[in-house]
């Protein structure tokens, strides 16, 4: 007994040890927020990993941009299999780089409020970028020129790290052209700070910090929802409003591409899609209206949708950040 107790206990092990060789892994690098206890990511994670036999593992790589700024400094050497959190302003950027592959996959039963045909990336949520403010703010500006004008002070993100931040830059861009750097010189002094991430700024604005942040139409559900107050809006401007989608995109130099394909597939099915409303706070991409919790229907909706094309966003990214960087330098 005092031989074959070992024995069959380094038995056991080397089984156990090749079950848990043979269990591939997957990686998806991905913003903050979105990896957190209250965010998308253990639902997604436990949901898929019923179906994949696989194990799921989320990375958080700061905000969307700083993802791409990540991926392009491991190259070839990055452990990601997926990349998850870029926006259609840095897309055509990903792909000229070449750190995504196509996915071969038909986008069926998208609900974008734009038609979708990228071959990198697949879109998992959207949402349109707005000043959020408290319900009990006076003299509410209702444009960007409005809001240069006051007194109303705002927090922002940086748009070198933070897709939020990036989107400020195009929608003020798309609205106003060769105008963007005079209406940055307006807004220079009223941004409080420019965070990193939009979580950052976020809370500083939750503190007080500011009288308006830089977030989304649909930040208001949270609080309405999630805290059951309904003290939080966002401000409605005559431009119409720019609008973010969100996706996902396999990692060219993945080791496991059906696995990664399997995801972003699975992306697009109601066990991803619906844990996306009360967590990530977005419009799902392959989910219609009438399936989004009670709530949503209290949002705003712009006048109008603006947004550049993929190509066209990563031509004036450089022009456009050298334009704020100025008008915020003065």
């Amino acid at each position: 007994m005092k031989l074959t107790t070992p024995l069959i206990a380094a038995g056991c092990s080397i089984i156990a040890g090749a079950a848990f060789a043979q269990t591939p892994v997957l990686t998806v690098y991905t913003y903050d927020s979105f990896n957190t206890e209250w965010g998308p990511g253990p639902q997604v994670e436990q949901a898929f990993e019923e179906v994949c036999s696989c194990d799921l593992q989320f990375v958080s790589a700061g905000d969307g941009a700083a993802l791409l700024s990540r991926l392009r400094l491991e190259g070839p050497r990055t452990e990601a299999d997926i990349v998850l959190g870029l926006d259609t302003n840095l897309t055509a950027a990903a792909v000229e780089a070449g750190l995504v592959a196509e996915h071969g996959i038909a986008a069926e039963g998208l609900t974008l409020p734009v038609a979708w045909d990228d071959p990198h990336f697949l879109p998992f949520d959207w949402g349109y970028f707005a000043f959020v403010h408290r319900a009990d703010l006076e003299d509410v500006p209702t444009s960007f020129e409005e809001l240069a004008a006051s007194d109303t002070s705002i927090i922002i993100q940086d748009p070198r790290s933070s897709t939020p931040g990036l989107g400020l830059l195009m929608w003020v861009q798309n609205a106003y052209g060769e105008r963007a750097g005079e209406i940055w010189e307006g807004l220079s002094d009223n941004v409080v700070t420019v965070t990193p991430g939009w979580s950052e700024g976020y809370s500083l604005f939750l503190e007080g910090e500011a009288d308006m942040v830089l977030s989304y139409t649909t930040s208001p559900a949270y609080h309405l929802i999630a805290e059951e107050d309904d003290s939080y809006t966002a401000a409605p401007f005559d431009e119409g409003h720019y609008l973010q989608i969100e996706v996902a995109g396999i990692v060219a130099t993945t080791d496991v591409p059906d696995l990664a394909a399997q995801f972003v597939e699975f992306m697009l099915t109601p066990a991803f899609q619906e844990a996306l409303p009360t967590t990530n706070w977005m419009y799902p991409a392959a989910l219609e209206a009438e399936a989004l919790p009670e709530g949503f229907e209290t949002l705003i909706e712009p006048g109008e949708a603006l947004i550049f094309p993929a190509e066209t966003a990563a031509e004036m990214r450089e022009d456009a950040l050298a334009t704020w960087q100025s008008a915020l330098s003065q």
